[in-house]
């Protein structure tokens, strides 16, 4: 079978030619019918600013994945060959107090990116791909498609999960802003429509990227400058924003998010661009939380694709074949593609 395939850290993924894999006991075989390609893939390649050592070479990337079961390992009982599933990349040891409790994104016996499909581990950006276990998979509603769900299982879900965390704060007189309108930036702008009555304040460089959260919910558009902050604060009568979600984490990004938030806020850091925060007593106003989250649960996945086959989000996509992937990640590093760029092999 093709796959994309890692092999060499700062180079390009490549087009390989692999075994196609078989099922070992309690194991499923995907036909892959759509894999996302994620601003995350590039900053494994390149590196990630203090994350952990590189995970060992090589591997297939691809951890949105979607697709039809292909093969059935000894033991699994719960999905029939043919059956259309997405698959809930955090992977867990599933015996942890994490784990036990449905986080496996959280699991205690794993640190940082180095797990799970994609991460370390083959991936579905391939003809078929092995998925672990059956708890990985969700079965996907009737309307919804591999293609249309792949994206949904980390540039939906992951949003969600950092949504889902501040909806107590996110009331109709309440206000949040999504820092970055990408893959997952769009994305979340639709989750806060679809979960709340709270305003949606987008922020961008690109006139392109503010296009799109409009045409997504958000109410107000501001471009990235010096002035956003105050513009933030403008648009909500001095205050400043409930929420902030930082798709992006740059120095400057978060520096902007912490301009925006009012006392007792919300500021969540989604991006994995390696900045941090200058915080002290005076930096922050008062009670603000501050956190960064990692992916989202299987049961938020659910929820994520019964949103989706309900029309009330949807991942806006460029498709490309299996060959021209490596163009896809060329793309996504010019800023040129609108929400996600998936792979249809």
């Amino acid at each position: 079978m093709q796959a994309i395939q890692l092999t060499t850290w700062h180079e390009e993924a490549k087009l390989v030619e692999l075994a196609e894999p078989t099922p070992g006991p309690g194991q499923i075989v995907l036909k892959i019918g759509g894999a996302g390609a994620c601003h995350s893939d590039l900053h494994i390649m390149h590196g990630i600013k203090g994350a952990p050592s590189p995970m060992p070479l090589p591997f297939v990337l691809g951890h949105e994945n979607a697709g039809w079961v292909h093969s059935l390992g000894e033991g699994v009982t719960s999905f029939e060959v043919g059956q259309a599933v997405a698959v809930h990349g955090a992977w867990g040891c599933g015996s942890c107090a994490r784990c036990l409790d449905g986080l496996e994104n959280y699991c205690e016996g794993h640190a940082g990116l180095g797990f799970g499909p994609g991460l370390g581990i083959d991936g579905g950006m391939a003809e078929f791909m092995v998925v672990a276990d059956a708890r990985h998979l969700v079965a996907l509603p009737e309307n919804l498609t591999p293609a249309e769900a792949a994206p949904l299982t980390d540039a939906g879900l992951t949003p969600y999960h950092a949504v889902a965390r501040s909806l107590s704060k996110l009331g109709p007189t309440s206000t949040a802003v999504v820092i970055g309108v990408g893959g997952l930036g769009h994305m979340a702008v639709q989750i806060i429509k679809a979960l709340s009555a709270a305003t949606v304040i987008v922020i961008d460089t690109k006139r392109q990227a503010l296009e799109l959260g409009l045409s997504c919910g958000a109410d107000v558009a501001i471009d990235a400058g010096d002035e956003a902050a105050a513009q933030v604060r403008a648009a909500t009568g001095g205050r400043g924003a409930d929420v902030v979600l930082d798709f992006v984490g740059l120095d400057d990004t978060l520096a902007m998010a912490a301009r925006c938030i009012r006392p007792l806020g919300d500021l969540t850091l989604v991006g994995v661009a390696g900045g941090s925060l200058d915080f002290s007593f005076m930096k922050i106003p008062y009670e603000v939380s501050v956190q960064s989250v990692y992916w989202g649960t299987r049961s938020e996945l659910v929820d994520v694709l019964a949103l989706a086959a309900r029309g009330l989000i949807k991942a806006e996509s460029t498709t490309y074949s299996l060959a021209d992937a490596p163009q896809a990640y060329r793309d996504l590093e010019a800023g040129t593609v609108a929400g996600r760029a998936v792979i249809v092999p």
